[in-house]
This record gives structure tokens, C-alpha cells and sequence, in this order.
């Protein structure tokens, strides 16, 4: 058995999201995985927070033998295990998490409308 890391598609018409997962090579692109090795969401708006990698458990499979797609090569390059832009990543993460923590305002939630 030839085992890949590849991508499986989910989301809809329009907003992709992808899980990398080692697979069977014979097995189709949405079909049955050994185990899931993280996400990838192409409509993040910071560019270097659209990939989230176990890093461990891919040295692992590329450790037994498996080969990797191209694009996720790419992504294991920089976000893996010992990837090359694992600080952007970082502080791309935290970007997002000010930004979501700044979108509710708590007194507006908090608050009842006056009359």
C-alpha cells in the first residue's frame, strides 16, 4: 500500500476548506483516510494562519514512507514540524484572535437597548 498526504476537500460552492490527510493512494480524493493531519483554509485573510499542521504525526508518516502532494510538500515546508515560517504563523494566529476579540463590543452585548 502506497500511503499519500494529500488534501480532501470540504465547504461548498465557492468557500473551499481542505483537511490534509495521509490516505491509501488507490483511495478517491474524498474517500476513506488513515488519520487527519490538519486543515487548510484558502479564505483566511492572513495568508500565513490558512494552514494548521500536527507536525509530529507527519514526520511520522513521511518517517514510514509516505509521499506527500505537491502543495502540501509546500505546506510542510513552512509549517510543519520544523518549518521555515513557523513565527508568521504565530503571530498571524494571534493577529486573527485581537481581531475577533475586538469585533463584539461586551457593553453592546451586555447592554439592553434604552426606550
Amino acid at each position: 500500500m502506497s500511503v499519500r498526504i494529500r488534501m480532501k476537500k470540504f465547504g461548498r460552492k465557492h468557500r473551499p476548506f481542505f483537511r490534509i490527510v495521509a490516505v491509501d493512494g488507490r483511495r478517491p480524493r474524498d474517500g476513506r483516510v488513515l488519520e487527519e493531519l490538519g486543515t487548510y483554509d484558502p479564505l483566511v485573510p492572513e495568508t500565513d494562519a490558512r494552514a494548521l499542521l500536527k507536525g509530529d504525526r507527519i514526520a511520522y508518516w513521511i518517517g514510514v514512507g509516505a509521499q506527500p502532494s505537491d502543495k502540501c510538500a509546500t505546506l510542510i515546508k513552512k509549517y510543519g514540524e520544523k518549518g521555515t515560517c513557523l513565527e508568521a504563523q504565530k503571530a498571524a494566529l494571534e493577529r486573527l484572535a485581537q481581531s475577533r476579540r475586538r469585533s463584539v463590543p461586551v457593553a453592546e452585548v451586555a447592554a439592553p437597548a434604552a426606550e
